[in-house]
Order: structure tokens, then sequence, then C-alpha cells
């Protein structure tokens, strides 16, 4: 079976550190978290190729929930992120960094964390910085106050709103065409 086959969440394939922060959604069924146990956490490892590199163990679930906080408060406004979502952000990478070699392949960069179990919180942490690099304004949370979910906008004119057209946009279109109708 196939990761995507075995992933229950509404939105995958999102750059690794908003991936980890949509492990908790929102369905018909209320909220929902695959990282509530073990298994949901191989699913989840699976499902952006950390698997092979990744136990799927009480620890690793452990520093993946921190560092999914972390990210949680560091998304609230990511341009200008608080000191206390700073500090919880820094208390993920400070157990990794990024080791760097020339090889006769051409240049390296290894990830390596204190403990294993850091690794995959560790490089979602990494991942939020390089997404921070690239453009903080592309980081957003689905314009549905009912959605949780976020997403890094890739949209040539920077203007997606939802997480998905097919779930929240089109329920934000139907409603709008429901009011219209009404009056």
């Amino acid at each position: 079976m196939s990761a995507a086959a075995d992933d229950p969440r509404p939105l995958v394939g999102e750059p690794l550190s908003i991936d980890l922060l949509n492990t908790r959604w929102i369905d018909n069924h209320g909220p929902q978290d695959l990282l509530q146990d073990l298994p949901g956490l191989a699913v989840w490892l699976r499902s952006v190729d950390l698997d092979q590199r990744c136990d799927a163990d009480a620890a690793t679930l452990r520093h993946l929930l921190h560092a999914r906080e972390a990210l949680a408060a560091a998304v609230a406004d990511p341009a200008t992120p608080s000191e206390q979502a700073r500090t919880r952000l820094n208390e993920v990478l400070a157990h990794g960094r990024l080791h760097r070699a020339l090889t006769a392949d051409g240049p390296v960069a290894t990830a390596e964390t204190d403990n294993p179990a850091h690794l995959a919180a560790w490089l979602a942490a990494d991942d939020y910085l390089r997404l921070l690099d690239e453009d903080p304004t592309r980081i957003r949370a689905c314009a549905n106050p009912a959605c949780v979910l976020h997403f890094f906008d890739t949209s040539q004119n920077r203007r997606r709103r939802w997480c998905s057209m097919a779930a929240c946009g089109n329920r934000a279109k139907a409603a709008r065409h429901y009011a219209r109708a009404r009056n």
C-alpha cells in the first residue's frame, strides 16, 4: 500500500514543516490527530519519506509533537514570530545541525542530530527556516475559519486562500452562491 493510500489527512504534499502542522485537521467527525499514536506516526513518516531514516517509536513521537507545537506557535505570525515561538523552535533546532562536506560527487549536506529520535523533528524545524528564507508571506493558514490547515502558497500570483479548492474553496463558493440565490 502506498503512503498516500493509508494517510487519512485531507491535505498532503506540503513542505515538511507545513505537513507536520497538517497532522491535525477537522473533518465531519470533529478534530483529528494523525500523531495520536505510533501507527499514525508510522503513516506520517512513510508519507514524508522518512520511514527509512526515523523510527516510529515513542521518543520520535514525543519530539515531533514538541516540534509541531513550536511550529504552530511560529506560524501564528511567520513574518514576526513571538519570542516564545522563536525560543520553542530554537529548542528543537538545538538538537541538530547540517554537516557540510565536499565529496567526489560534489557538495553534500547531511542532517545530524544528537539523538536519532530528534531527526524528524529537527528536519521539520529546519524546513520551516528554509520556507522563511524563501518568503514568509507564502506560509498561510486556510481562509476558512473552521479549517486548521496550513499551506505554502506557490501560486504564481500569490493569491491562494484555501488549503484546497476541492474542499474549503468550494464550500466558500457554494456559500456565496447560496447567499446570492436567497437575495
